[in-house]
This record gives structure tokens, C-alpha cells and sequence, in this order.
């Protein structure tokens, strides 16, 4: 079991999200990065699904009460135990009663926090994802809160192999962590403006021509006005070339619609089901967890690829996440 001693900007349980429901109204949810929620539980031995904290800009204060196998990744908010700097995308052995601390955040705008057999929350159909404003999922439908007790499934054979190899290195530390880490090839995170890529949307060739260039051509902001629903961007008004009735269709995660003010919207995973303005544009799956390290104030710029590009490398990705299963199995067996 753990225990948030303080809960953080915001702080919920997540996992890959709620499908089968959009025709009856009810969003996906899950995690904003699935990058970095699938590695973390990869890394304490869970399946990818397994639910995680996400943790938004500010983190929280938990106490462990009991040892359990953990690993943090994302965007570094500057976890600490004991003072000492607990180290990102490796699995982490922390000792029964330590307290982990959330600092400055100083790359990205998420982290995920994975323990070895992952929360023991209720499913809502099929998910444990906190959708909040349905209140539904996670734990009792909410931001975690001060106080908050959250018990964790028992961890399998894999974890409980690791966790034994660990406890004989702790000695009198507070955590131990692997020498070793996940490539740098993985983490979304980006020093610079990132390149997004995208593909073009079913309204694309509505927009007036020089809205296409700006579209491709000028960076963005992401604004203040920004969630877990969606990301409000400022930069150069995108037009149509005439006003146009739209009936709402389908929208996915990184759907990008312009409403009548001309600045774009990237849909999230707290998106709607249905969106009735016109979209410019899809971001290409490959870079969604690159949107989701985003917080107000930073730029992107769209870079335009085409479907069979985004597809290639999506199965390239997904690829590298294959190999890192295997050699983390490997891994497992021997040293660690």
C-alpha cells in the first residue's frame, strides 16, 4: 500500500484508456503519454496495461508502506528520496517507509509513476482510467487527495524475481536502481521547438492557401487554456476560404480542429467523441507522447508526412518497444 501524504497539481490514476464506448457517449481517457506508461511498467515487470499515477507539473508526497518496486518515467519533475534524486526510466527498489518527493519540473510536463503489480482499483467498464468529469474510475473517480490510501495488486513472478534480486543490494539505503536505463531513443522529450508531424486532415483543402503554408510554415503555442481534453494553440489564424456547415463526425487523439476564431485545437485524451469544426490535420501516433510532454507557453511546429509514412513509423516504434520487452526479459533472468 501507499499513502499521498500530499497530492500534487494533479495527480490520477490512469492506464491505456476505455475503449468500446464512444458510441454511446463515452470518452477513452487513459494516460496523455502512452509512451512512457507502457516503459514504466515494462520496467517493474507489469504488462503495458497495468494502471499508473500520472502526475501533471507539480507532484506529490507518498510514503511506501511496505517495499515495492517502482520506476518513473516521462518528463522529469525531480523525484527525490532522502534528498537523494531518485533516477528516471530504470526500475527503482524503495525501502518500507520512505517518502518519494516531486520537485521543480524540469523537463516535460508528466511523469508516470509504475509499481510492480500495478494499483488495485476498480474497473469501469474495462478501464481503471480516471475520467473526471464523469467522476468515473481510478480511485472514486477523482484527483488523488491527502490522506489517500491506494492498495497494489500482488506483483507476478517476473516483479517478485527482481524485487528479491534488489533486496539483497539495498543494505541500508533508502532505494537502489539498476545501473542501467531505457535508450535515450524513447524519451519524448525535446530541448528544442518539436517537430510534429502530421497528416493532412479530411477538411484540409477548405483552409485558404496561405493558411496551409502558415499551417506548416509558423510555430505554435500552446496556450493557458490547455487540458487533458485538449491543447488551445496560438500562432497565425487559419481561415477557410468560405464558411462551410459541417455535420460533427469522429475525432481521435491528436485530431486537430480549427474552431471560427482560427486558432487550432489538438484533441486529447480527454477528447469528445465528435467534433463538428473542421480539422486541418491528425498528428501522426508516433508523436503523441512528444504533445503530451507540452505545457503552456511552450511551441511546436507541424511538419506534414503522409498516412503510409505516419503507419511505417508507428510499426517502427512499436518495433523498439518489442526489443526492449525481449531484452528486458533477458535482463530479468540474469544480473540486474
Amino acid at each position: 500500500m501507499i499513502k499521498i501524504i500530499k497530492p500534487g497539481l494533479l495527480t490520477t490514476i490512469q492506464d491505456l484508456g476505455r475503449y468500446g464506448f464512444q458510441k454511446f457517449g463515452v470518452i477513452v481517457s487513459g494516460v496523455m503519454d502512452s509512451l512512457s506508461h507502457r516503459i514504466a511498467n515494462l520496467l517493474v515487470g507489469n504488462e503495458e496495461n497495468a494502471p499508473t499515477l500520472e502526475i501533471t507539473m507539480v507532484g506529490p508526497v507518498i510514503e511506501f508502506e511496505r517495499d515495492t518496486l517502482i520506476s518513473i518515467c516521462g518528463g522529469d519533475l525531480s523525484p527525490s528520496i532522502d534528498g537523494k534524486f531518485v533516477p528516471l526510466w530504470r526500475p527503482v527498489f524503495v525501502k518500507k517507509g520512505s517518502q518519494l518527493r516531486f520537485g521543480q519540473c524540469k523537463a516535460g510536463c508528466r511523469s508516470y509513476l509504475a509499481v510492480a503489480g500495478g494499483f488495485d482499483v476498480p474497473r469501469v467498464m474495462g478501464s481503471a482510467s480516471t475520467y473526471l468529469r464523469a467522476g468515473i474510475g481510478g480511485f472514486k473517480g477523482r484527483p488523488l487527495q491527502a490522506g489517500d490510501e491506494l492498495k497494489l495488486s500482488p506483483p507476478n513472478n517476473r516483479s517478485i524475481r527482481m524485487i528479491h534480486d534488489f533486496s539483497s543490494k539495498l543494505g541500508d539505503r533508502k532505494f537502489v536502481g539498476t545501473k542501467w536505463s531505457v535508450s535515450a531513443e524513447f524519451i519524448p522529450i525535446s530541448n528544442k521547438i518539436p517537430s510534429i508531424r502530421v497528416i493532412k486532415g479530411r477538411q484540409y483543402q477548405l483552409f485558404s492557401k496561405e493558411s496551409q503554408k502558415s499551417f506548416f510554415r509558423e510555430p505554435f503555442e500552446i496556450t493557458t487554456q490547455s487540458d487533458r481534453m485538449g491543447y488551445r494553440l496560438k500562432g497565425p489564424i487559419l481561415s477557410l476560404t468560405s464558411a462551410e456547415e459541417m455535420i460533427s463526425e469522429a475525432v481521435n487523439f491528436g485530431t486537430i480542429q480549427v474552431p471560427p476564431d482560427g486558432n487550432p485545437i489538438v484533441l486529447l485524451a480527454d477528447r469528445q467523441t465528435t467534433g463538428g469544426y473542421p480539422k486541418i490535420g491528425q498528428v501522426a501516433t508516433v508523436d503523441l507522447p512528444y504533445i503530451a510532454q507540452l505545457k503552456p507557453g511552450d511551441k511546436i511546429k507541424f511538419v506534414e508526412v503522409s498516412h503510409e509514412e505516419a503507419q511505417r513509423l508507428y510499426l517502427e516504434r512499436e518495433r523498439e518497444i518489442q526489443q526492449l520487452k525481449r531484452a528486458l526479459s533477458i535482463k530479468w533472468k540474469g544480473e540486474m
